[in-house]
């Protein structure tokens, strides 16, 4: 079970988009990026096809960040949270809020 999972609201702590939040959209490198839509955005350069109708030029496109770079995003107290994992009464495994106690949907 993962600390971050696809979904999650998240806010970046280091680098260049620091403060800005996001939801997970993937995961990728066996787990240890993640991409975020409109964070860590880089210009690629597309070749056009003609056969496909696909024009070329520069395209904004959002790259992976490393998953040391973010962290999973407290509504309550609107800061940046840790995770931790516990074992509810009825046996199930659950994340939680480390400063809070609140589990996480």
């Amino acid at each position: 079970m993962r600390k971050l999972r696809t979904g999650d609201e998240v806010i970046v702590i280091a680098g260049k988009d620091k403060g800005k939040r996001g939801q997970i959209d993937r995961f990728v490198s066996d787990g240890k990026k993640v991409v975020i839509p409109n964070i860590n955005i880089a210009k690629k350069h597309v070749k056009g096809n003609p056969n496909t109708g696909e024009t070329g030029g520069i395209v904004d496109q959002a790259m992976p960040l490393d998953i040391s770079n973010v962290a999973i995003f407290n509504a309550d107290t609107g800061k940046a949270d840790r995770v931790g994992f516990k074992f509810l009464e009825d046996g199930k495994k659950v994340r939680y809020y480390k400063s809070n106690n609140e589990v996480i949907n």
